[in-house]
């Protein structure tokens, strides 16, 4: 059975946000088109505590895409974005949710980063979806959203892994672009065995 997992489409995440992904708003109606055509939709959501560990603000002297040394690794350090309950946090508004069966929540805990909607950082931590989409009989994932460098990147990594077959919609995901890094995030889940595909093949 398949899913659609919608990664992160909320505000601070747009144009305006406090860690815009470059035209990260672009892609809503190409996942607005595709939630219609599924059965079971998911969504991720970074759920972040005032002062979490991952903000550079949190860091004296260090600034946004800084990294720092966490006891799960280096850790990449972000303005503050997607703090609970701030209308950054939220969807974007012309994200049409009503499909959404399931929300997960990630980045909550206040001293460990999460990207991926399997695991948070330290990959041991899970976040409970694979038993989840196990327990539905879901064993097919088909992955939008931002940023395909970081979130999209981690959660289709975490997914081969834990034995779904993953598929990325190269028009329905958006990245940050450091230092080439949406160019290296395709190479890695291309190699690790997920699938690009295209909105036109699933909506044909």
């Amino acid at each position: 059975m398949d899913a659609l997992l919608i990664v992160d489409v909320q505000n601070d995440f747009c144009p305006g946000g406090a860690l815009e992904v470059p035209q990260g708003d672009q892609i809503v109606p190409t996942i607005n088109d595709l939630s219609a055509t599924f059965d079971v939709v998911l969504q991720t959501q970074d759920w972040h505590p005032a002062g979490h560990s991952s903000f550079a603000s949190s860091h004296d002297g260090k600034e946004p895409f800084e990294t720092t040394e966490m006891p799960y690794g280096t850790q990449v350090l972000w303005p503050d974005h997607c703090i609970q309950d701030s209308s950054g946090a939220d969807f974007h508004p012309d994200l049409n949710t009503d499909p959404s069966q399931l929300i997960v929540r990630k980045g909550f805990r206040r001293n460990i980063d999460s990207y991926s909607a399997f695991y948070e950082n330290d990959d041991e931590t899970a976040t409970g979806l694979t038993g989840y989409l196990k327990q539905r009989n879901i064993d097919t994932l088909y992955t939008v959203g931002l940023a395909t460098d970081f979130c999209v990147k981690w959660s289709v990594l975490d997914g081969l892994k834990e034995g779904f077959e993953v598929h990325v919609v190269e028009d329905a995901v958006k990245g940050i672009d450091i230092e080439d890094s949406v160019s290296e995030a395709w190479t890695e889940m291309l190699d690790a065995g997920a699938q690009k595909v295209s909105s036109k093949q699933l909506l044909s």
